[in-house]
């Protein structure tokens, strides 16, 4: 134990503090304080015995004193400032960097050597490191294997060069690989995995970028991938704030969407037509004249696809894409050009594929002439840019190759090198295409930022551009639609030890000069804007799948011109970018479909695993949930969103305890997966189990909307049917997922009357004024007035006389003016919660909008529940009707709160209640 009187040893690191120990939260004080302590010497010193001056003494203490001060002020300079590695941003700092220089940029390396030096920081080489054991062992390992690797090649030169001079020729080509073939209506399989990868994608396949994403984002679990894929669930590093910047005010977020399954079809035109008719494109889509520029291939469309037998539910929103017919010649008949075949790209969520791609061929085969079906999921690979500086960074990796200037192809190239300055994509032609190939982005690599004009002459040739769009009329089939063309790309890409030659060949500074046998990459652009107006579109960029990578780097590492990086994210950032646009995310926010239930009873495992592991006194307790009015217990299963429940209502018996409520909870609604025995020959990578669909059916919004606005097609309906929402809080509140939903109460006047009440209040709050109150100026008798006018009519004449008397000593609610108040949840006037006869609904996503500030979430309700009015009788029920049947005082005063909304309003009012608990909160819904 060190001596407290004694001085600190200077040079050691972590000095025992001196005197008694300080306080944690004073630490950072006193340290600073000690730090501001100036020594100075008495003036007594520089006199002698006689009184007189010392002239040396006195210079003596002087300089002691301004040496005392400089260091004061050099300690107090230094005692708060960062480290050397603390100067670097949170997401390049490393946890060793603190005791390796190297670790931090070379401007901080000095600084952090003279750091570690001075606090005696013990520093390792590697060079110099004592091997562990483990170590150790790997070390001999890999030495053994390479002596081994090093004789088996040396054997098969030896080999080669035996077989050259008994031949007397030596092969001077390569043969060229063989390529394995497509076939038609069968599913894919993807490319076999480098034998040092092997074994880790046995059930699973890696994305092009999956060693990029899983050094920086957390993965999937091994041994439970997500639609057979290792998908990049979020970045390792917080990114809520930073996504919603960079995808709505500066920067780019980036995804590798290679996942999304390409189905391709090919035939002739008509069959392909009846074929997108079968899985339920509306005629306007397919024949109308708005929708021409999409059958002629210079658009693409997003719709709903259904299933064509039975029920025709709703399989999910595919995007098709025509290819672009080459124009025949005048000479040609009409009759051969009816019989040209044409190509469509439908891209699928891969939740959904092996749905859609069932039914397709089962309407393919019904089609004369015939329509080839094929599986392009590990041949096409994809990549998806949101954001202001979306456009700037595809452009800076994507370089069309130089072709004859008057080609078609190298318009499209021209106009898509004029679009550096547009900031979103959502001003271009809606789903615009456009199609053209590209170099290998690694040629140009390191990138520079893009230089942009903006001169007044750049911004009017940028919108003669977008008026314009030369590519409608002059753009020719994208390469990408050929398969040799996408195979031989992906053969011809050099290795990064040719690219390394040919850039160290080159002049300082540049880039190596092309040549004849560079890769051209078929591309294909679509630019799309999200349904709701507003918002940033999104670039969705198709390419061969081994491809994905070389542009993936490019696009990263881009130096944007306002600064910064492209972002990259993950499933959680895809949909929390769709959150904040308003627009429903798939397969999470559609339980009316196949994949959607699949999902959410995936989602419902894993909070009812959460909870689980809680231990019983953290954990909340279902059966003991408080709802007022004597009602206790969760509405269906806590940790789900329970539409059986909801369409198929059963009594609910309270569970004593917590723990009668977990089983009887866990057990209730909750189906195991079960194969189906007469479904269509399994694939190869279909899985193993799935969860049957109820009866529901999934409604898209203009079906919504029709039946919502016209009760003549109310009968049409299909039963049990939902529709997507998205809720807006009228008040404070964050809704999370697995709120209910609830409409205003149709079976209780009186618990209506306080919601609509405070809907009023809410939405149109009493303004507030500094004039005295208006108690003091009202007469006594119109103040009567006004409050006899609504005391009601069948109390007692006592009752009458003793509430006039109280409203007149106090000042009514609407007299109160400055000093009325809403009521807050936890408040006694606080309406409770619907009954379960009211419950319409789920919130299937809900947080925190940080576009508008306020909570906001994104829900299904039943069809049924929105469109059924209060009962006639249910006053009958409550008991509040006169003698004669008339209108009560309760009947008028709802009607007359329902008179102050605005109908539109009143019909899209609901109440949303968090699950777990008891209050809700005002809410609105729009269709989506």
């Amino acid at each position: 134990m060190a001596d407290p009187s004694m001085p600190p040893v200077p040079g050691k690191k972590r000095q025992e503090p001196p005197g008694p120990a300080r306080p944690q939260r004073n630490a950072k004080r006193a340290k600073l304080d000690e730090a501001r302590i100036i020594l100075r010497q008495a003036s007594d010193k520089a006199l002698n015995q006689n009184g007189e001056l010392d002239v040396s003494a006195f210079v003596k203490a002087r300089e002691f004193e301004i040496k005392a001060m400089e260091a004061s002020m050099e300690q107090s300079k230094k005692v708060l400032s960062a480290r050397a590695f603390q100067q670097v941003p949170n997401e390049l700092r490393r946890r060793t960097a603190s005791h390796n220089v190297k670790k931090v940029p070379k401007k901080l390396r000095s600084r952090a050597a003279r750091e570690m030096k001075e606090d005696n920081t013990p520093t390792v080489t590697s060079r110099r490191r004592k091997p562990t054991p483990h170590m150790r062992l790997r070390l001999e390992t890999a030495k053994k294997l390479q002596n081994l690797h090093a004789r088996q090649k040396k054997k098969h030169a030896e080999a080669k060069e035996r077989e050259g001079i008994e031949g007397g020729t030596e092969r001077s080509v390569a043969p060229e690989p063989s390529v394995r073939r497509l076939k038609k209506n069968a599913l894919s399989k993807p490319d076999e995995a480098p034998s040092k990868f092997r074994r880790r994608q046995i059930h699973k396949c890696w994305l092009p970028t999956h060693i990029y994403h899983a050094k920086r984002a957390h993965m999937t679990e091994p041994k439970h991938p997500l639609w057979r894929f290792a998908i990049a669930l979020s970045p390792t590093e917080k990114t809520f704030r930073k996504t919603h910047r960079a995808g709505s005010l500066r920067g780019c977020v980036g995804w590798d969407t290679s996942y999304m399954s390409t189905i391709q079809i090919e035939g002739v035109e008509a069959s392909l037509v009846g074929l997108l008719r079968g899985v339920g494109i509306d005629e306007d889509a397919l024949s109308g004249k708005r929708s021409a520029k999409w059958r002629k291939g210079t658009r693409s469309w997003r719709g709903w696809l259904r299933e064509r037998d039975s029920e025709k539910k709703c399989i999910a929103t595919v995007d098709i894409i025509w290819c672009i017919q080459q124009e025949s010649p005048s000479t040609e008949s009409a009759s051969t050009s009816n019989k040209t075949k044409r190509k469509c790209f439908l891209r699928v969520h891969p939740s959904a594929f092996l749905q859609l791609w069932t039914e397709l061929l089962k309407v393919a085969k019904v089609q004369r002439p015939p329509v080839t079906v094929e599986d392009l999921r590990f041949e096409i690979g994809s990549i998806e840019l949101v954001g202001p500086s979306s456009t700037e960074a595809l452009i800076a990796a994507l370089t069309p190759t130089q072709k004859n200037d008057k080609s078609p192809e190298e318009v499209s190239a021209k106009v898509w090198s004029s679009l550096a300055s547009v900031t979103n994509p959502a001003c271009l032609p809606a789903n615009a295409i456009l199609g053209f190939s590209v170099s290998d982005p690694r040629l140009h690599y390191p990138p520079r930022t893009i230089k942009q004009s903006t001169s007044e002459s750049a911004n009017n040739e940028l919108i003669q551009t977008l008026a314009t769009w030369l590519p409608d009329t002059t753009q020719i089939p994208p390469s990408i639609f050929d398969r040799s063309t996408r195979l031989s790309a992906c053969r011809s890409l050099p290795s990064q030890k040719a690219i390394n030659r040919r850039k160290g060949d080159a002049m300082p500074g540049g880039y190596p000069a092309p040549v004849s046998t560079d890769p051209e990459i078929p591309v294909l652009l679509i630019a799309s804007r999200p349904s709701t107006g507003g918002v940033q579109g999104s670039w969705t960029l198709l390419l061969p799948w081994k491809c994905v990578l070389p542009v993936w780097y490019h696009i990263v590492h881009y130096p944007l011109s306002t600064g910064g990086n492209p972002r990259f994210g993950g499933l959680e950032e895809t949909r929390q970018i769709a959150f904040e646009q308003g627009t429903p995310w798939f397969p999470g926010d559609f339980p009316g479909t196949q994949a959607g239930w699949e999902w959410e009873m995936m989602e419902r495992a894993k909070r009812k695993a959460e909870w689980e592991k809680r231990p019983k006194s953290k954990r909340i307790a279902w059966g003991s949930l408080n709802l007022g009015n004597g009602r206790k217990g969760e509405t269906g299963i806590g940790w789900a969103c329970d539409w059986e429940y909801l369409l198929n209502p059963t009594p609910k018996k309270i569970p004593a305890t917590a723990s009668q409520a977990t089983t009887t909870d866990s057990s209730t609604h909750i189906q195991e997966p079960s194969e189906s025995t007469d479904a269509a020959p399994k694939a190869p990578d279909a899985p193993a189990a799935t969860f049957p669909l109820p009866s529901f059916h999934h409604i898209p919004l203009p079906f919504s909307s029709a039946i919502l606005t016209s009760p003549t097609l109310r009968p049409l309906t299909p039963p049990n049917p939902l529709t997507t929402v998205q809720l807006t809080l009228l008040s404070r509140g964050n809704p999370k997922t697995c709120a209910r939903v609830y409409r205003l109460p149709a079976t209780s006047l009186p618990l209506r009357t306080q919601w609509l009440a405070l809907a009023n209040s809410t939405l149109h709050p009493v303004k507030k004024s500094n004039r005295s109150p208006p108690n003091a100026f009202v007469s006594t008798s119109a103040r009567s007035n006004r409050v006899l006018a609504t005391l009601p009519r069948n109390g007692s004449r006592p009752q009458r006389t003793q509430q006039t008397a109280l409203s007149l000593l106090g000042p009514s609610r609407s007299d109160v003016g400055a000093d009325s108040r809403i009521a807050q949840p936890g408040d006694p006037s606080y309406p409770c919660v619907p009954d379960e006869e009211d419950l319409i609904g789920f919130v299937t996503t809900g947080n925190f909008d940080l576009g508008k500030g306020k909570g906001s979430a994104i829900g299904c309700v039943a069809l049924g529940g929105v469109v059924q009015r209060p009962r006639q009788d249910a006053r009958l029920e409550a008991g509040e009707v006169g003698e004669n049947g008339r209108n009560d005082e309760a009947t008028r005063q709802v009607q007359t709160l329902e008179k102050m909304l605005d109908r539109k309003v009143l019909e899209r009012l609901c109440i949303l209640r968090d699950s777990g608990v008891g209050v809700g909160r005002l809410a609105r819904w729009e269709l989506v």
